[in-house]
């Protein structure tokens, strides 16, 4: 029997392929949920992939005359990129020039965000567990695209992340801040 199946769209997929991938995501989104809990968040994951939104990241208010706090993020991994941290960004290219424009929009409320991890090529070596810890390998990285310009034409667009955005419990509560103030990310 064949590890390839035709997917919606009519493509043949190999289905190692497709659950390698499944995985990949299914990290990030561990690593995502762990960050949001430690920071006091809830995540929301999107049934639909309509407008490019992944999770909905959500803070609850302090008191009840507040409303709560939130962001959309696109998740996105990736075993291509190793970012250098002697630098000040690394560059990440969608693979559809529709990802791009969905984060790129002018949004009045919810903002949002992309999150990328860059993770090792070999899956084994995703995390490491002691009697302490579980260490996930490698970070997720976070930036805000709003109002950011795409060239004509380009169909498979880059964008820099810069390599200080770790996206990590404090910088989470940093983005919930800003957006509570009103502030652009």
């Amino acid at each position: 029997m064949s590890d390839a199946f035709i997917d919606a769209y009519g493509s043949a997929q190999d289905t190692r392929s497709k659950h390698f991938t499944t995985c990949m995501e299914q990290l990030q989104e561990a690593y995502v949920m762990g960050v949001a809990s430690a920071a006091g968040c809830t995540v929301e994951f999107k049934r639909r992939d309509v407008f490019g939104i992944d999770i909905q990241l959500i803070r609850p208010p302090e008191s009840t005359s507040e409303e709560e706090v939130s962001v959309y993020a696109q998740l996105k991994s990736t075993m291509t990129i190793k970012p250098d941290t002697t630098k000040n960004f690394f560059s990440y290219q969608f693979k559809k020039r529709q990802y791009m424009e969905h984060l790129v929009k002018r949004r009045s409320n919810p903002k949002a965000i992309l999150i990328v991890m860059a993770m090792p090529t070999v899956q084994a070596n995703w995390t490491l567990a002691t009697h302490e810890n579980l260490l996930i390998s490698h970070s997720c990285y976070w930036v805000s695209l709003e109002g950011a310009n795409i060239k004509p034409g380009v169909q498979a667009p880059s964008v820099r992340i810069p390599t200080g955005n770790i996206f990590d419990v404090r910088a989470l509560k940093q983005i919930m801040d800003r957006l509570d103030r009103g502030e652009a990310l």
